[in-house]
């Protein structure tokens, strides 16, 4: 809740210095060539069709090229959600043909994979081009009952030419944490990529050790970042630029280009899109904050333009409210802290800024378009918070009495979910579940009893069972903890993917009480807190 301060890298300035070395974009040739065996073995569509947008931009924007096959690929997990919203067919999901092509093994007919080139800012410094080092984005698909298409995008099927000397793979225990975090927002109704399946393999893949290799297939309308746009601006190329945001405004919000939206900004599409991304980024940083969720690595190149939360690397959620927590074993600076996100997410804003200055020519538009995330973010968290206190109306005093009960879960870090879910069971009047439920968190009982006094007469007359009904659909029983995931993980080592299969069901209905799976929420184990996660997978 802590006010949001101004800047990117100090400066109040959006122009850049000079250009950015960045190097070119090589193209680079897979070795694995489509054939009419590896078409066959994938012949039924699931009734998709595709239609690739993103392609049609040009060669300065992607290369090219196919995945890489893996040996033997079995099925780790599905996501039955994730294939209505795709309108994918759930008996061809269920197929070997379906396991071939969501491995890289194997291709459908019309799809056109790609891996996108992107630069970015790295813990806050420039790092020149990145790009999709192992991903690779086998096109844009529609069911044939939607209008809405998806991007449907293999991460860890093989190197790219943005690679950087990596391998291109991923692990099992990080694909697994991807896929069950992903599902797990849409649960909490976060906006976020999604992830429709998750493949095996018992190819070796090394990083600290000998890992097995996995493949996880995600979704998102778009995977455009921050860094799309900072690369050509990097590189002044001006009309790539021009074309990308043009792509961008006319698939996602041609919204920018009414009267309405440029009148205060010249009108310039390009300033009314920088604050329609800043405002869908801060509604989504308020959700993150609300639900006590840790991104973990938010550079520029980890940022949705269209808001969404991507890259599930070294996230978490809370378990004791601690607000300066740092999820990323690498981040040794604590960058990314958990009450840090939202100015970060500013300053990433105020870089997709200096990235657009090219085209919205006049920086005092831009510096206006970027002015609303001020308002924006305390606005959505407020709301928020109001929604977990189970309050319909507003009152000028609901920011002191949220920031009074932050404090005191912070005093002793009380169990972040635990004491809403907790909370709303009392307000909600549900049997067994008194106030002392509540009381019993907390080390300091009076300072907690002067809160909930406060928070008693703010509910005041107002039907209880209305907000309790508000609060339980605020508040979530489960999140994916680190131990939870963790103990997933360590089973599907062993080929039990029962953990996995548990913990979705879990998670994308994380709100229902599931008396049959108590354990899963509640306090971690001591062993919890040694649990280390970076960026490595």
């Amino acid at each position: 809740m802590s006010a949001v301060r101004l800047g990117c890298s100090g400066r109040n300035d959006l122009r850049r210095a000079g250009p950015s070395q960045v190097p070119d974009n090589s193209p680079m040739q897979s070795e694995l060539e489509t054939t009419p065996d590896t078409r066959a073995a994938a012949a039924a569509s699931g009734g998709l069709h595709w239609r690739n947008g993103f392609a049609g931009l040009g060669p300065a924007f992607s290369t090219a090229l196919q995945p890489r096959p893996l040996p033997a690929p079995y099925w780790i997990a599905q996501s039955p959600d994730a294939a209505q919203a795709l309108g994918v067919d759930a008996g061809w999901l269920a197929s070997d043909a379906a396991l071939q092509v969501f491995t890289g093994n194997a291709q459908l007919p019309g799809m056109a994979p790609l891996a996108s080139v992107y630069s970015g800012h790295q813990f806050g410094v420039w790092a020149g081009q990145l790009g999709d080092g192992r991903a690779i984005l086998l096109g844009e698909t529609v069911g044939l009952a939607e209008e809405t298409g998806w991007e449907v995008q293999l991460k860890g099927a093989g190197p790219t030419p943005y690679s950087r000397m990596g391998d291109g793979r991923a692990v099992l225990r990080s694909s697994i944490r991807e896929f069950l975090c992903s599902e797990a927002m849409h649960g909490l109704g976060v906006p976020t990529t999604r992830a429709l399946c998750l493949t095996g393999s018992d190819a070796p893949v090394r990083r600290e050790e000998i890992e097995t290799a996995a493949v996880v297939t995600r979704l998102a309308p778009s995977f455009i970042r921050f860094g799309h746009f900072e690369h050509f601006s990097a590189r002044e190329q001006t009309a790539e630029l021009r074309a990308l945001a043009d792509f961008v405004i006319d698939n996602f919000y041609p919204e920018c280009r009414s009267a309405e939206a440029t009148a205060a900004f010249g009108g310039s599409p390009y300033a009314a899109l920088l604050q329609a991304v800043s405002g869908r980024t801060a509604e989504m940083v308020a959700q993150w904050q609300a639900v006590g969720f840790c991104h973990g690595v938010m550079n520029t190149d980890n940022m949705s333009i269209l808001g969404l939360t991507i890259d599930y690397g070294p996230f978490q959620f809370l378990d004791g409210f601690d607000p300066a927590h740092i999820c990323n074993h690498s981040d040794n600076q604590g960058r990314y802290a958990f009450n840090r996100q939202p100015n970060v997410a500013y300053w990433n804003l105020f870089c997709l800024g200096q990235a657009l200055l090219p085209l919205i020519e006049d920086q005092a538009h831009a510096l206006a378009a970027l002015e609303s995330y001020k308002t924006d973010f305390p606005r959505a968290l407020l709301a928020r918070m109001r929604a977990k206190l189970g309050l319909f109306d507003v009152a000028e005093t609901d920011h002191s009495l949220t920031e009074s009960v932050l404090q005191l879960l912070a005093q002793t870090q009380v169990d972040h979910t635990i004491f809403w879910r907790r909370l709303s069971h009392w307000v909600a009047g549900m049997p067994g579940q008194g106030a002392e439920a509540v009381r019993d968190l907390f080390l300091d009982r009076a300072a907690f009893d002067a809160w909930l006094l406060q928070y008693q007469e703010r509910l005041g007359p107002s039907d209880r069972g209305a907000a309790g009904v508000l609060m339980l659909a605020t508040n979530p029983k489960f999140v994916l903890r680190n131990h939870l995931g963790e103990e997933a993980i360590r089973q599907a080592k062993l080929k039990d993917f029962s953990g996995v299969h548990t913990l979705l069901t879990l998670l994308q209905t994380p709100f229902d009480e599931h008396p049959e799976f108590e354990s899963y929420a509640g306090f971690p184990p001591d062993w919890a807190s040694s649990i280390e996660i970076s960026c490595s997978s």
